[in-house]
């Protein structure tokens, strides 16, 4: 099993920055690709960014191009969110997940079936 375990979220202003990190432990070395969701309230979970093991392939949703940066220090087996630019309808609930899939040359999954593993969520609260 793997456990996944988010911090780093809070209140922030409209323009502000945030990093949110996600902390794994357990059998980790089953784990291939991890990514970042978010869901909104009255809406459905929803992919924002994912990150292959090596670190050397991202992918992104088009809402948060450009803004938001994933990347993951393998010795600490933790996985980071950069958040700039932050919007008032960034704000979510913010969840970790960890997945056996590889990702591909294409890219890596967006599709939360692709994700075995998820952490608990931390609120990431935007103001304008």
């Amino acid at each position: 099993q793997v456990q996944l375990v988010e911090s780093g979220g809070g209140l922030v202003q409209a323009g502000g920055s945030l990093r949110v990190s996600c902390a794994a432990s357990g059998r980790t070395f089953n784990i291939y690709t991890s990514g970042w969701f978010r869901q909104a309230p009255g809406k459905e979970r929803e992919f924002v960014a994912a990150i292959s093991w090596s670190g050397g392939t991202t992918s992104y949703a088009d809402s948060v191009k450009g803004r938001f940066t994933i990347s993951r220090d393998q010795a600490k087996n933790t996985v980071y969110l950069q958040l700039n630019s932050l919007k008032p309808e960034d704000t979510a609930v913010y969840y970790c997940a960890a997945g056996r899939t590889r990702c591909s040359g294409y890219g890596c999954y967006s599709a939360t079936i692709r994700y075995e593993y998820w952490g608990q969520g931390t609120q990431v609260t935007v103001s304008s």
